[in-house]
This record gives C-alpha cells, sequence and structure tokens, in this order.
C-alpha cells in the first residue's frame, strides 16, 4: 500500500561479490524498546499490517525498522535467487545496522520462520557488546518451515518433477497477479533451516496470533510450532473467522495490542 508521505528508503549493502544487494530500509527514531517488521514471502514494507505499525509507532514516539528482502518491493535483487538462508543474512544485517537496544520482532508468515532463526543466530553470538537484542516475538500466522512442511510435502507428483528437472515451479498465487517463482534452490535451502524438528530457544516471550480459516498456513501449524517454544510466556491466540492475512481492523487491533504489551511496557 503506497503512502505519499513515506519517506524514501535507506540502502544498505549485503553479501558480496555476485551476492551482493542493495536492502531498502525505512527506519524510524524513537523511543525503546524498538520494533522490527518482518514481512511475508512475496510481500513489501509497504503492506497493511508493516504501515499499521508504522503508524502506531509514531503515535507512541517508538522506534520501528521495516525492510524489503532481496528480490523484494524496493531492494535489490531478483526474487528467484532468495532463498531463507539469503533473506536471514538480510534480516540479521538491518538489524545490526538500524537497529539499538531491545527490539520487539513482529514477523508475518515467512518473516515468523525468519524471527524465529534470527533468535537462534542472536543467542549463537559470544560477543558481548550487541547494538540491539529480542525483548519479545510477536508471530502472525507464522510459517516455520514452510517451505518443507507447506509445500513440498503438499506437491503433487509433477509439481515436484518439474522443480527437480526445471529448477523452478510457477506457483499461482491468490495474492498477486504474476505467480510466484518457487525454486529448487528455495526448498533445498529451507531445509538447511528447519527449526520444527526440536525445541526452539528465543531467549525471550513469543505471542502468536493465527486465523483459524487460513488457507496457507493451516492452524494445526500454530499448534506445532507452539509445542517446540519451551519457554513458559508463550500465548497462542486463535481468530476463529480469521484468514492468513489479519489485516482486517480487527486483527491489527490484535496486533498492536500483542505489541503494545512489550513495547509500551
Amino acid at each position: 500500500m503506497d503512502n505519499p508521505a513515506d519517506p524514501a528508503p535507506r540502502f544498505i549493502d549485503v553479501g558480496a561479490g555476485a551476492a551482493a544487494r542493495r536492502i531498502a530500509v525505512r527506519a524510524r527514531s524513537g523511543a525503546s524498546p524498538g520494533i522490527v517488521w518482518l514481512g511475508g514471502f512475496n510481500s513489501d514494507m509497504k503492506g497493511t499490517k508493516a504501515t499499521a505499525l508504522d503508524r502506531w509507532a509514531a503515535e507512541h514516539g517508538r522506534a520501528l525498522v521495516r525492510f524489503d528482502y532481496s528480490g523484494h518491493g524496493e531492494s535489490g535483487g531478483a526474487m528467484a535467487e532468495g532463498t531463507i538462508g539469503r533473506w536471514l543474512e538480510d534480516s540479521l544485517a538491518v538489524f545490526d545496522a538500524c537497529c539499538e537496544g531491545p527490539q520487539v520482532v513482529v514477523g508475518s508468515s515467512m518473516g515468523g520462520w525468519l524471527a524465529l532463526l534470527m533468535a537462534r543466530e542472536l543467542m549463537r553470538r559470544t560477543t558481548p557488546a550487541r547494538r540491539a537484542s529480542l525483548a519479545a516475538m510477536v508471530l502472525i500466522a507464522p510459517a516455520p518451515d514452510f517451505t518443507e512442511e507447506l509445500m513440498w510435502k503438499q506437491m503433487a507428483p509433477d509439481i515436484r518433477a518439474t522443480i527437480e528437472r526445471d529448477g523452478v515451479w510457477r506457483m499461482p498465487s491468490a495474492y498477486d497477479e504474476q505467480p510466484y517463482l518457487i525454486t529448487r534452490a528455495l526448498i533445498e535451502d529451507g531445509r538447511r533451516h528447519l527449526v520444527l524438528g526440536g525445541p526452539i530457544e528465543t531467549g525471550c516471550p513469543v505471542r502468536i496470533l493465527q486465523g483459524v480459516k487460513d488457507p496457507d498456513v493451516p492452524w494445526r501449524h500454530a499448534f506445532a510450532l507452539t509445542a517446540r517454544l519451551p519457554s513458559d510466556d508463550v500465548v497462542l491466540t486463535l481468530i476463529q473467522d480469521g484468514d492468513h492475512r489479519l489485516s482486517r481492523p480487527q486483527d491489527i487491533a490484535r496486533i498492536l495490542a500483542a505489541v503494545a504489551e512489550f513495547a509500551l511496557a
């Protein structure tokens, strides 16, 4: 959703050589805890939820960072070259370059998977002088392991054969006139970043909002994720009439309330 009042993004460089790309970032200054938006697959930082969160941050004087993964929105790179590992690298680079102090990470769909992977990577770091840290996570219809569990395992044999033979399958989308490019690299790289096979340590509280009528990420997927989160401070909210986007006014209100629990504490 375009907003003419949106400032032009700044760009940070990620990767080296042939893998180098420019990542578009919009960072709002404000008080701590800050907020970081991680969008979904094939979405961008001008979507309904991202811009609603930005307006909320402005109203409450909170810092907020939103950006486009490589191959998305205003960032450089090609969507067909994107993988979970590459988008995780984008996310960590933005987090390190643009965030300071405790952060509430808000991850939507694929962004929920990337939030969990970010938490794992941050906890592995041994350098004590980090500029930013995780204060909490708010996950919206989170889709961890979706390339394997919700794509590959659900695909018909002929579609799998197309991906293995041609390296790409053009998947029709309910959200875009253009098909989504599902590449062999995306599937294979996704297997290197699976998280649902064991306990998931986040080091922070987690709030999950999930629509029961979500056709893309079944509500049972959210249950599977919740079972892997060993922290006591995990709350799953099921929205009986909610779809995958969770972008209706009442859905936005629930998301903002979950963020406010930590950002205004």
